[in-house]
């Protein structure tokens, strides 16, 4: 299992993902999981790639959170969470989306 976290420059919401699929993957006994990032520097770059803004997290390269909304600009992600739309999901809603691909 491979999970990587797109994201930007301008984007702080990267780091905190990261550490929140960090708590999710031990959460589900994926501990051995690695969690690594790509940083998108240009349109060129986000085209290439299932990016549907800053953080998108994949697991085995596609989208853990599809919305159909991939794009190549360069620009934040909102995610709809329990409490309203956020730069990033909750630790929950990554396990919750987690749970069909633990063993």
């Amino acid at each position: 299992m491979k999970v990587e976290v797109l994201h930007i420059g301008d984007c702080p919401n990267w780091v905190e993902a990261g550490n929140r699929i960090r708590e999710a993957l031990d959460a589900t006994g994926l501990d051995d999981v690695e969690v690594t990032f790509r940083l998108l520097t240009a349109v060129e770059d986000a085209a290439r790639v299932p990016f549907a803004g800053s953080p998108t997290i994949l697991l085995d390269g596609k989208d853990l959170f599809p919305s159909g909304d991939q794009s190549s600009a360069l620009a934040c992600r909102v995610y709809p969470t329990p409490v309203g739309l956020a730069g990033l999901p909750t630790t929950s809603q990554i396990i919750e989306a987690l749970a069909p691909h633990v063993p």
